[in-house]
């Protein structure tokens, strides 16, 4: 099983902070599965508006880890990386659910399978966990694009 410690994940994401919501890939099988972790802090700069009284990580950003963690592995199966001239982009989700809250502190395990692949639409079931419980889950779709000069 590979791992990909930040900087090679940095390398199959076009992200930077404070987008980056992947930290490390704990393992992957190329056209299968990958495993990733989220690391979530009191210094996300969304815990000053979410709720300052209680910090709440939004779920449309447990969604987004989730969506990073598909793209690499559109990337890594593919042999590719991002360029200027193409990137993987979220296309769809379906049957998004929200179990618990994430809270700083919390470690987000970010678990996503390949369900299929037409041409360069990719379809994924994913899950994110925290101490082995299930925080949300959705099936989620991403597509290269060419970019435009």
């Amino acid at each position: 099983m590979e791992q990909l410690d930040i900087r090679e994940v940095l390398r199959y994401l076009p992200h930077r902070y404070p987008f980056m919501l992947v930290d490390r890939v704990l393992s992957y099988v190329p056209g299968e599965s990958l495993v990733a972790l989220k690391n979530v802090t009191f210094n996300e700069p969304f815990f000053q508006g979410h709720f300052p009284q209680r910090p709440v990580m939004p779920g449309v950003l447990i969604i987004e880890s989730l969506a990073q963690a598909t793209g690499i592995l559109a990337f890594i199966s593919t042999n590719t990386r991002p360029t200027d001239k193409s990137l993987y982009f979220f296309a769809g989700i379906d049957n998004a659910r929200f179990k618990q809250p994430v809270v700083p502190g919390d470690q987000l395990v970010l678990e996503v399978e390949v369900l299929r692949v037409i041409r360069t639409v990719w379809k994924f079931n994913t899950t994110a966990k925290v101490d082995g419980n299930v925080v949300a889950s959705a099936e989620i779709m991403c597509a290269e694009r060419e970019l435009e000069p």
